[in-house]
């Protein structure tokens, strides 16, 4: 059992930047490859971003390589998402997830999500 608790979101102007943080707790964090997704108004949850146990592989959706880096320190059981250039278009709630089992990319090989935090960017 993992708990995660995401955090870091807010109001942004288009082109400026955040950085998401998501705590985990429960299970050691250290064990699990994890995975960043958002999901807009009145559409599905998407992949944004992956990443393995040990940070050596990292994969991205294309809307988001060269502006986002995932990362994490498992000394400190948090994972990271840093956005910079943020697009209107990024506006979602950000979730971060445990992967269980499956192919990265899809929302049904994460066993555990966060409640998510909100991530607006203004034009």
């Amino acid at each position: 059992q993992v708990q995660l608790v995401e955090s870091g979101g807010g109001l942004v102007q288009a082109g400026g930047s955040l950085r998401l943080s998501c705590a985990a707790a429960g299970d050691t964090f250290s064990n699990y490859a994890m995975g960043w997704f958002r999901q807009a108004p009145e559409k599905e949850r998407q992949f944004v971003a992956f990443i393995t146990w040990d940070g050596g592989t990292t994969y991205y959706d294309d809307s988001v390589k060269g502006r986002f880096t995932i990362s994490r320190d498992n000394a400190k059981n948090t994972l990271y998402l840093q956005m910079n250039s943020l697009k209107p278009e990024d506006t979602a709630v950000y979730y971060c997830g445990v992967r269980g089992g499956g192919a990265y990319y899809r929302q049904n090989a994460y066993d555990y999500w966060g409640q998510g935090t909100q991530v607006t960017v203004s034009s």
